[in-house]
């Protein structure tokens, strides 16, 4: 089963546009798949899979094998085994610069980043890929929550039972920190990271504490903590959501909250196995909010900052976006029947957004009050995409 993927046409005009386009996102995402779609539209395109030996062997000497196919697209999967690559990489685009030449793929990771950063300054367009979205595999509410229950990953979203996809999810976690992790050069132990993830689906939405974290893992610094966490977020498994610190004079909550960005591996790492432990878990309504704000982070454009606003005295908001000069403002809340509580009203006068949303499993968005409005997923991602 095929699907279009909601990124495909900014990867499109990015390749006519820029020398290359780093596509980033964790393994199984279906970077690949995609890869080989847009391939398909440039012909003569070569596609490298540089975890294959034949493969890596082949641009062992890149001032031999690129120049003959500067005119041609050549995709260079699973970049991060090579990270020396890059710098081979600038001379080649400097000698021959036109759009399209290269589309690179890999696992997002810190040191990724930076080579590509530092080498292909001024040369590359960067694009993440998300695991499905509500917009790409979503039709009506019970596939929305099929997509919540098992996550976006596309061989646990297709999975022919909710036994097989939690299967592959469980298998999933365990290769990413046995071979994934250590392959990124990370060298903390997968059992301790393990751990530490799942500490942190218990604390799905809560804001961060590495010290009580520490604690929990047996006595590890804070600094310790902070390192396992900037991990996993530069892995892109987990968000990091800062506050918004709107000036306000009031005392404001400074921490991050945080996220385990896929609804599926987070129900995995939980032991939640289907949709009905779903519905009556303590953490479904945080997982919901964190699956909405996946949602709206992937529709938004790329230099969108995306907070948090809460504060001592209880003021809140789920999430608050800076975009194009405005502020929006999110509640998220799983319910067919939304009621905000006070502390949300008392953010709305505090933060004054241009936009405020309450986003809820509804099949028809309404009108709550002057200026804020009810919508469903369906009807919120269009919104943003228009603006």
């Amino acid at each position: 089963m095929m699907f279009t993927r909601q990124l495909q046409p900014a990867l499109q005009q990015a390749l006519t546009r820029s020398p290359v386009l780093v596509l980033l996102g964790p393994r199984q995402v279906g970077k690949t798949t995609l890869a080989q779609q847009l391939a398909a539209q440039h012909p003569g395109a070569v596609v490298m899979d540089l975890e294959r030996e034949s493969d890596r062997a082949a641009v062992a000497r890149p001032e031999l094998f690129f120049p003959p196919l500067r005119d041609r697209l050549v995709v260079l999967d699973e970049v991060q085994t090579l990270p020396d690559l890059f710098r081979a990489l600038r001379p080649e685009i400097d000698a021959h610069r036109r759009a399209g030449r290269f589309l690179l793929l890999g696992s997002a990771s810190g040191p990724l980043l930076q080579q590509t950063s530092e080498s292909l300054a001024g040369r590359a367009t960067y694009a993440e890929l998300t695991p499905f979205l509500a917009s790409e595999v979503s039709h009506d509410l019970a596939s929305l929550q099929h997509l919540w229950q098992r996550g976006g990953f596309p061989l646990s979203h297709l999975a022919a039972s909710d036994e097989l996809s939690l299967a592959w999810r469980q298998d999933f976690i365990r290769t990413f920190l046995h071979r994934d992790m250590p392959a990124l050069g990370v060298r903390v132990p997968a059992e301790t990271l393990r751990r530490f993830w799942t500490m942190l689906a218990h604390l799905q939405g809560q804001t961060f504490n590495a010290s009580q974290l520490g604690l929990a893992l047996g006595g590890a610094s804070h600094t310790t903590v902070a390192r396992h966490l900037d991990l996993l977020v530069d892995a892109l498994v987990v968000r990091r959501l800062q506050p918004h610190l709107a000036h306000v004079g009031k005392r404001l909550v400074k921490s991050p909250r945080i996220y385990v960005r896929d609804s599926g591996l987070l129900h995995a790492l939980l032991g939640i196995a289907d949709a009905q432990v779903l519905q009556g878990h303590p953490i479904a309504g945080v997982s919901w909010e964190g699956f909405v704000i996946e949602q709206i982070a992937a529709a938004l454009p790329g230099d969108a900052v995306l907070g948090y606003y809460r504060t001592s005295a209880g003021a809140e908001l789920d999430l608050v976006v800076q975009v194009q000069g405005q502020t929006w403002a999110f509640e998220i809340k799983l319910s067919s029947a939304p009621k905000p509580a006070r502390g949300f009203w008392q953010a709305l006068q505090d933060v004054k957004p241009d936009r405020t949303f309450v986003v809820a499993p509804v099949q028809r968005g309404y009108s709550l009050a002057e200026g804020v409005q009810v919508v469903g997923l369906d009807e919120l991602t269009p919104l943003l995409r228009l603006r």
